[in-house]
């Protein structure tokens, strides 16, 4: 069970349907969803395990312009995932735990987005 971190009411294990009704190649996959707030997560595949945190559709926008501005750093080739994760993390001042976008709320996202902007690319 995962409790919205909006209201607090319990979310709710939802096939991909319900999230993405346009996208027939999600409906197979698993979402905690709060109605109610229109907060969603997605899950680990083969278990109810949330990708991170309830987020509703600021938040949601926020974490796709960090990982547009991230993801190319690793995917580019010139560091690997964990490498970028872990420039990323000194850079904001987060332990391992903490620096996982799927975490990130509005503040942090909104902290990544301006460091990516102006750090040096590694």
């Amino acid at each position: 069970m995962l409790d919205c971190r909006y209201c607090g009411q319990p979310a709710r294990l939802v096939g991909g349907g319900e999230i993405y009704p346009h996208r027939p190649d999600l409906v197979d996959l698993k979402f905690w969803r709060c109605e109610p707030c229109d907060a969603w997560v997605g899950v680990h595949k083969g278990t109810e395990d949330p990708f991170g945190i309830l987020a509703k559709a600021q938040l949601r926008k926020l974490k796709r312009q960090v990982h547009a501005a991230f993801d190319p750093i690793w995917k580019g080739g010139s560091m690997s995932r964990t490498e970028a994760y872990r420039w990323l993390r000194k850079g904001l001042g987060l332990s391992k735990w903490e620096c996982h976008v799927g975490m990130f709320d509005e503040d942090r996202c909104k902290a990544a987005l301006s460091f990516l902007a102006r750090a040096p690319q590694p």
